[in-house]
């Protein structure tokens, strides 16, 4: 088993931003950056205790709280290898954050930690780009191997996400289309049809037909029951 060593720690505003590496001595060009976001501080040290128990790992691993301190961060180490980003935070909610992050950063690669495994959910989170998801509830060691497997994964891999049936929503929220994912993200908000024509410049009957398309495509019955897979 590897030895732990000391780590250093920075701050970016009066949001704890804490750089952590593990394996110290490495030279950095060897190293994995990888940034970890959560508001919750029990989180980030559960995952950095067990990143860093990865025997042989060379990781540098970096904690961030809010989405705005996330961004500064990565702006400021272009170079990392993998984000692990929380879809609610102080900052933002649901996949604001995520559709934040991306319209960013293009190319980063973000992996959402979530503590639901709604299906649903999974397949939104992979259709706007993220290359993985990692839930909160499973096994230290499973969620290691998750993140050890992304960060060896060739761009766009989606090797990181759970396994459905081929019939499932997962599939067919991928399968969407951008303006019924623009839609769809504005129902989820909370927007109602008049709200989302005024926002989107569409007509009122065209909004319509597109909720009812994602309903049917979904196979939920409502628009509570779609926003309920949120809470």
């Amino acid at each position: 088993m590897s030895q732990m060593l000391p780590y250093a720690t920075a701050s970016i505003g009066a949001s704890s931003v804490a750089p952590r590496s593990h394996l110290a001595d490495e030279p950095a060009r060897m190293m994995s950056k990888l940034l970890i976001v959560d508001d919750h501080a029990l989180v980030r040290v559960g995952i950095v205790t067990s990143l860093e128990a990865v025997e042989n790992a060379k990781l540098q691993l970096f904690e961030a709280s809010t989405l705005t301190d996330a961004i500064s961060l990565y702006r400021s180490e272009p170079d990392i290898a993998l984000v692990l980003l929380d879809l609610n935070m102080p900052d933002c909610k649901g996949l604001q954050g995520l559709k934040q992050f991306l319209e960013a950063f293009p190319q980063a690669r973000v992996a959402v930690i979530s503590g639901t495994q709604d299906e649903f959910v999974i397949g939104q989170v992979r259709a706007l780009g993220a290359v993985g998801y990692v839930t909160k509830g499973q096994a230290p060691r499973a969620m290691c191997d998750t993140v050890m497997g992304l960060l060896a994964a060739a761009q766009g891999s989606a090797s990181g996400f759970p396994r459905f049936p081929s019939s499932s929503r997962y599939d067919r929220v991928a399968e969407l289309g951008p303006r019924h994912l623009e839609i769809l993200e504005l129902v989820l908000s909370g927007c109602s049809n008049q709200e989302i024509s005024t926002a989107t410049g569409l007509s009122l009957g065209t909004i319509k037909n597109y909720v009812s398309t994602i309903l049917l495509a979904l196979d939920v019955k409502s628009r509570s029951h779609l926003i309920s897979l949120f809470r």
